[in-house]
Parts: C-alpha cells; structure tokens; sequence
C-alpha cells in the first residue's frame, strides 16, 4: 500500500513538472499594443549593443589603497585582456582615484591625450571615460570600493549576440495597481550580485491583483516621472533568471494608479556578463506568482 501511494504522489508530481513545462502561450492584445510592446523590445535590443551597452564589458577590477600597475602583462596589479602590456597606474587615496599614463602609451579622454589626471566615477553627472583603440574604461564606485569597468568595443559577444528570447506579448499582463505612498519613504536593503548591500528609500509599494490574489511590490525612485521595480517571481530560476528581473513604469497618476506592464519585465545586465554589479530583488518583491511574460532566462552559464 505504501508503494502504491509513494508511486501515485511521484506520477503525479512528474505530471505537474511535465504540464508546467510544457505549457502553451498565445499573443494577445491589440495589433497596436503587441506592436508597440515589440518595438520597446527591439529599441532594448539596440540599447545592449551600443557603446553604454551591456554586451561588450570585458572586465571588472577593484581597486586596492595606493597604486595599481595596470596593462595585459602578467605582472600587473590588473590584468588586461588585451591592450599595450603596460599602460600606466592607478592611484587611490580616500575617494579619489588619479591616473598616470606611461610615456608612449596612447590613452584618451574626449580624443585628447592624457598623461595624468583625476578620474569622475559614475556616481558624478560626467564620468571620466579613457579609451586606448578598441578599449574604454572608466571607474565605478560601489559599497565595496572602487572598481574598474573595462569595455571592449570588439567584445565577442557583440559579434555573436542575436535576441533573447520572451514570453508572448499578452495584455492580460499590463495591470492596473494601486500606489501607496511611503510617508515618510521607507528605507529597504537592496543586496547585490557582488555580496553587499545597500539602503535605499523607497517612496511607496504598488499593490495589485491577478488571478484573484492580492500581490505588493515596494518601488524604487528611478529620477524624472519614473520608478522601477526588481522582482522576482515563480519562474524565476526556470523560464527567467534566476536572480530576478527590472521593471520600469511612470510614477503614479492623479488617482494613484500605476500600469504595470510586466510584458516589458527585463534581465538585468549580469545575465550577460559576471562583470556587472548587478542589484537582487529587496525581500518583500519576492512573488508567489508566475509571472509569464517579459524576457525569458538568456544564455547557460548565469
């Protein structure tokens, strides 16, 4: 009798897996929504190959106190993929980093020839960006320190790049929610790919329903009329990445109201490349949903 039982919870958990996989999903919507939900996709598509993209990082090198010798000869402090074998040293003291090129070595800012200088990170309005042929790098300031972010402009993957594969657009996933506001903004913690953390304010939640369930999601001030959200859900890990996905969507109306649009759920930039310092949904933007729409997972090895 045991066995009979043990047999009968094992088939029938094979058939959940076996239907969950192999479920079906058609396109619905409007020709105009599902049209404009594919040039969206097809804009972020453009947006990843680009210069700023997130397809041609080739290298993530913190920074250590005093002088870090740098080119792509082994007995730098950072190695280079490629480039001169020696190009010059980076020094940091406190929050400021300062550059000093080897004679010889064509390093460039804005097409002009640096010899010495003193580096913007991203956290300012205007990074320093220093480019040497294909290369372009530039410093990163992150809880953990300072970092180096190395793009190659020939990065193979540009070249091998093609799509990522989604969801069908279906208007059934453009909901409606309700706004409420944090007053005062209340404070998350928002881990990230590289083992920290940091405190973030967040201005309010959205809360909204789907298939007769109530779900929230604190929000995340993304500047100007905007907010974002990182989330994860129940494919994450199976259909999507496994550490959860960006959604971005227009503050609240007069009314409170939010669309959220999870047809243009997105992966964040660490799917493509272990070179990103990519942020991890906050505790309370864990979903018990599947949320069937959006990118899918991309690539094997993220």
């Amino acid at each position: 009798m045991k066995k009979i039982l043990f047999f009968s919870v094992a088939l029938i958990t094979l058939l959940s897996i076996y239907s969950c996989k192999n479920e079906t999903f058609e396109q619905k919507g409007t020709p105009e929504y599902i049209n404009e939900v594919n040039e969206w996709h097809q804009k972020r598509i453009s947006r990843l190959k680009e210069e700023t993209g997130w397809l041609n990082l080739v290298g993530l090198f913190w920074l250590k106190d005093g002088e870090n010798k740098f080119g792509s000869a082994k007995d730098n402090d950072i190695i280079f993929p490629s480039g001169p074998e020696h190009i010059g040293s980076l020094f940091l003291k406190d929050s400021t980093v300062k550059i000093n090129v080897l004679p010889g070595v064509s390093v460039l800012n804005n097409n002009k020839p640096v010899n010495e200088m003193i580096l913007k990170d991203d956290h300012t309005e205007e990074p320093t960006i220093l480019a040497l042929g294909s290369l372009r790098w530039y410093i990163i300031k992150r809880v953990k320190g300072y970092a180096i972010r190395l793009r190659d402009l020939n990065a193979r993957l540009l070249k091998t790049f093609r799509d990522i594969e989604r969801f069908p657009v279906n208007v059934d996933w453009r909901i409606e929610a309700k706004f409420e506001k944090f007053d005062p903004p209340k404070k998350i913690t928002i881990p990230d790919i590289i083992g920290t953390s940091e405190e973030e304010n967040s201005p309010g939640a959205v809360v909204f329903r789907k298939d007769n369930q109530t779900y929230r999601m604190d929000a995340l001030d993304a500047g100007g009329n905007r907010i974002w959200f990182i989330f994860a859900d129940e494919t994450s890990g199976n259909e999507t990445y496994g550490a959860g996905r960006f959604l971005y969507t227009d503050k609240p109306d007069s009314n409170g109201i939010v669309i959220l649009d999870f047809n243009r759920a997105y992966n964040p930039p660490c799917v493509f490349t272990r070179f990103a310092t990519c942020p991890l949904p906050p505790k309370d933007n864990y979903l018990k949903l599947r949320i069937t729409a959006g990118e899918k997972m991309w690539g094997e090895h993220h």
